[in-house]
């Protein structure tokens, strides 16, 4: 048992697999390509919906602070997963690499791992969605029903003064969820064009926020910067900064994507530092001014249980028609969010059903649109509930603790990688192993620190799930274990 356990899927076999295909990836990405690309993948969701929490409840004012903190662990952490994502010649996720670099039961718990990360991200998207659909809905005087609005034990507070203490479901934020998942059943194709459009609106939007409303600052608010902490670990303070880290951490989801493109640079050594440092950066900037005039524009207190910062913020500004615009660009950029969250879900699930790691149910493809539409109804019901009964800064924690755990694991396995496995070719080396890993491990786990205990108690339960099914189906039916 213990050496199925960390039996690995040979490298060889990917290898052919990949070189079968006839179709080797081109290195046709520049450093500019890669940062441009980190940059459209970083900035989503997690700007527009937690911001506002963090700075109403851990950090303050000093939530600037927290994203500078969030980005250098993504630093590290990104350094490491380039390594990695350059050692496997073919598409895949965390999941996939690790199954052929650190064994079965590493990848295994990658992968259900994953589901905090893609799936719960979903739904905390959607949940923000709903709140902006909202906001955008009462400047026109229409209201819909508060009970129909709102999870249970949630306080929804709308700009023109609304408050709606509580429902019994978040409607708009399950249809959502449905609707995009029927159209991930029928498979959707990417458009490059479109996409680029997107990233385009969503700097656009950041920008705009920071230009608009810088003259509508209140230094007033900015007193005191860094509040006194309460006694309370996570209550303000320094200490406060670090978990508003970790819940912003959620705004840097997606840096990864600048790493799986390790394969297509055209020189891998030079250009994915640069990539992953410089949409970093970058990015890492543009957070900070946006909470910075967040935080201006109106008391931090003000974003408690908020959804919706930006519009919130905004609205101070006057800028009635201005700030239509931006929901309605901040809607449709959640929507490819959401989007790319619930195809990666699907993806990971159907990459674990495949080698019979979970069963075949999530490996079926759909005869017509060859879409993995079982896994997708599934995600569909299982992200709705979240989405429709969970409180938005719940699922957040629950997203940061996950994926700093996953980073957590992939620093660890370049390092142990380094000293197992020296000869497998690399496209790109992490610099300066074992202290770039290990700073990487050290400041994910304090920011893991800095988050509620409760998220603790739901990630360990989380992995106590998966490691039932594991041992239950997982490991009898791996397809590694039978030889195939």
């Amino acid at each position: 048992m213990a050496n199925q356990l960390w039996a690995k899927k040979p490298i060889n076999s990917l290898l052919t697999e990949s070189s079968a295909e006839g179709n080797p990836l081109k290195r046709t990405l520049s450093a500019g390509s890669l940062v441009a690309l980190g940059i459209g993948a970083i900035i989503g969701a997690g700007l527009f919906s937690l911001t506002g929490i963090a700075a109403a409840e851990p950090a303050g004012p000093a939530v600037t602070l927290s994203f500078v903190l969030a980005g250098i662990a993504c630093a590290f952490a990104g350094l490491c997963y380039a390594e990695f994502a350059s050692m496997i010649p073919i598409a895949g996720s965390a999941y996939t690499y690790s199954y052929a670099t650190m064994g079965e039961f590493v990848a295994w718990i990658i992968g259900w791992d994953l589901v905090l990360e893609y799936a719960l991200g979903a739904a905390t998207v959607a949940v923000s969605w709903s709140r902006y659909l909202l906001e955008f809905l009462s400047n026109f005087n229409i209201h819909l029903p508060a009970q129909l609005v709102a999870s249970p034990y949630e306080v929804v507070k709308l700009s023109n003064g609304e408050v709606i203490d509580g429902g019994l479901i978040n409607l708009p934020a399950i249809l959502i969820v449905l609707l995009l998942s029927l159209v991930l059943i029928r498979g959707t194709e990417g458009s490059s064009f479109i996409n680029n459009l997107m990233v385009i609106i969503k700097v656009i939007v950041v920008l705009m926020f920071i230009i608009l409303g810088w003259k509508f600052i209140d230094p007033a608010n900015y007193v005191p910067y860094i509040p006194e902490n309460t006694g309370d670990y996570s209550q303000y303070g320094w200490t406060g900064i670090a978990a508003g880290a970790g819940v912003v951490f959620f705004a840097f989801i997606g840096f990864d994507a600048v790493s799986t493109a390790a394969q297509e640079a055209k020189n891998p050594q030079r250009d994915m530092p640069i990539g992953i440092l410089g949409s970093l950066l970058v990015c890492t900037v543009l957070y900070v001014l946006f909470a910075h005039v967040m935080t201006g524009l109106v008391n931090y207190k003000v974003f408690a249980n908020d959804a919706k910062p930006a519009a919130t913020a905004f609205a101070v500004t006057g800028y009635d028609f201005l700030q239509n615009a931006m929901i309605i660009a901040i809607l449709t950029g959640y929507t490819s969010v959401m989007l790319v969250m619930l195809l990666g879900q699907s993806r990971v699930f159907y990459s674990m059903s495949r080698d019979g790691l979970l069963p075949r149910f999530f490996g079926e493809i759909h005869p017509k649109f060859r879409t993995p539409w079982k896994t997708n109804l599934f995600f569909m019901v299982f992200v709705s509930i979240f989405a429709g009964f969970v409180p938005v800064s719940d699922l957040g924690h629950m997203v940061s603790i996950g994926t700093l755990f996953a980073f957590c694991l992939v620093c660890i396995g370049v390092w142990l990688m380094r000293k197992t496995n020296p000869e497998v070719p690399r496209g790109f080396r992490t610099p300066l192993v074992p202290f770039v890993p290990i700073m990487g491990v050290v400041i994910c786990l304090y920011l893991m620190y800095s988050l509620p205990n409760e998220s603790w108690v739901r990630l360990a339960g989380w992995l106590a799930i998966g490691l039932v099914i594991y041992f239950i189906y997982g490991k009898n039916h791996s397809k590694l274990k039978h030889g195939e």
